[in-house]
């Protein structure tokens, strides 16, 4: 059946695949599907091209296709590797976007453990046992938990 549809649709075939793998990446996003799209879309430009030439057979197609798969999906891994810098590097990270800032001991530190208050979240915090109301400096994350010195 499917040989058959492919057959009847001739190059328009792989315009068809290429077409249908690029809305199934807006259906399940992941950036994947579009270099396979892609490819499909290539060797359908190039069916239209080579479609009564008879070295065009469905071997050379398939094989065609899956080289140009793999090719573009390495090159847009690549591409899309290099962009991947953000301006806020710590976006997913809270608890190092906190090292450097100041806070004041909202329970006093005992046996090398307290809490912090810094904006809306109360942290706990490792340090050397200081008095409530102290202030003290983040100077490193692990985890949720927080290193501090007096500051």
């Amino acid at each position: 059946m499917i040989a058959a549809l492919v057959a009847e649709l001739g190059p328009w075939s792989w315009w068809i695949a290429g077409l249908i793998l690029l809305a199934a990446e807006l259906v399940a996003p992941g950036f994947f599907l579009v270099w396979i799209g892609l490819a499909a879309l290539i060797v359908g430009i190039l069916s239209l091209l080579f479609w009564d030439n008879s070295f065009w057979f469905w071997q050379v197609q398939a094989i065609l296709f899956a080289a140009l798969a793999v090719a573009a999906t390495v090159i847009g891994r690549k591409l899309t590797l290099q962009h991947g810098e953000t301006d806020q590097p710590f976006l997913n990270q809270r608890a190092e976007s906190l090292v450097g800032r100041t806070a004041t001991l909202a329970e006093p530190i005992l046996e090398g453990r307290g809490r912090i208050r810094l904006d809306d979240t109360v942290w706990r915090v490792n340090g050397p046992d200081l008095p409530i109301g102290t202030r003290v400096k983040v100077v490193a994350s692990s985890g949720r938990d927080l290193t501090v010195e007096p500051a």
